[in-house]
């Protein structure tokens, strides 16, 4: 397609078609809206500049940060199967638009574990770690639709707390303003109650009251939700030209759209804050790997625990 598309209608329909492809597996904050491609303007509009131009599409999808801290929801802090089927996931997507538009198409996974590590009270060694393995897991697996991207790539050698600190204070939205939008907006304080439940599940050692961890983590939530939004910053300024997956569920018609990976009964769970558990049926679910212990046994990969398979 050199040289890329130029009658309006045709861009619009593969457009549309791209979209469509997206939908089956959107994580949405409004599911009971039955979404078509009309429902997502701004996406269309992203998607049209590229077929326009003639030029791969480019998604950025910021997640991938690192293994909850908590082990009684995972199985250690490098990336396993859960991680392993939502890349080939995403690579799966990116090779069905290759398929119908020559171009194709790529998904930059924009690994956030450093922006915020520090307040998750997972150490920075562990997050290099876990997004070494993320990479060699790409390439291992040929997946060669996607690449990854996190705090190493900018700021040069700068020690991780002082580049956490200068993209906060460039790019972070005041807490007096994010405590606004938690009052106002209710995306917002969506996503502020999700954080705190899920800091207070994957905290461990606290020896205070649960009144007192409660409290901690509602502080510590509005620091990650700052930090999120000056690394999608960030992220937009490195790569204004993107169409902006999300793994949190979103609204139709808002910038960011949102992507589930895996199936889970709870629509805030990622591989990441969880172990897979491979069905009898074939599917795989996500589940806390206690929970996953109780119906299937451990398999093991590469000498090191993988996901469960259902007895």
């Amino acid at each position: 397609m050199p040289g890329g598309v130029t009658d309006p209608q045709s861009v619009a329909r593969l457009a549309a078609r791209i979209l469509g492809l997206l939908l089956p597996h959107r994580r949405a904050s409004d599911p009971e809206l039955d979404a078509t491609p009309d429902h997502f303007p701004l996406q269309l509009a992203q998607l049209a500049d590229f077929i326009t131009s003639g030029d791969p599409i480019l998604f950025t999808l910021p997640g991938f940060p690192c293994k909850s801290p908590n082990t009684a929801k995972v199985l250690g802090h490098l990336p396993d199967e859960g991680e392993r089927l939502s890349l080939t996931f995403l690579n799966g997507l990116c090779a069905e638009i290759a398929g119908f538009y020559e171009p194709g198409a790529r998904i930059l996974i924009c690994s956030d574990g450093h922006i915020f590590g520090d307040l998750i009270n997972v150490p920075d060694d562990h997050i290099d770690d876990y997004s070494d393995e993320l990479t060699a897991m790409i390439e291992r697996e040929g997946l060669t639709h996607l690449a990854t991207f996190d705090l190493r790539a900018v700021l040069g050698d700068l020690p991780y707390d002082e580049k956490r600190a200068r993209v906060h204070a460039r790019y972070a939205p005041s807490q007096e303003e994010l405590r606004e939008q938690v009052l106002t907006d209710e995306e917002t304080l969506r996503l502020y109650r999700g954080i705190t439940r899920f800091l207070t599940d994957d905290t461990v050692g606290f020896t205070g009251t649960r009144s007192a961890l409660q409290r901690e983590c509602r502080r510590r939530a509005y620091g990650v939700i700052q930090r999120s939004r000056a690394w999608g910053e960030l992220i937009a300024e490195q790569h204004p030209r993107s169409v902006r997956l999300s793994i949190h569920p979103q609204r139709a018609g808002v910038l960011k759209f949102g992507i589930r990976l895996l199936e889970a009964s709870d629509a805030w769970t990622t591989p990441w804050h969880s172990s897979v558990l491979h069905r009898p049926d074939g599917k795989w679910e996500l589940l806390r790997s206690e929970d996953a212990a109780q119906l299937g046994r451990l398999v093991e990969r590469n000498g090191r625990p993988s996901h469960y398979e259902s007895v």
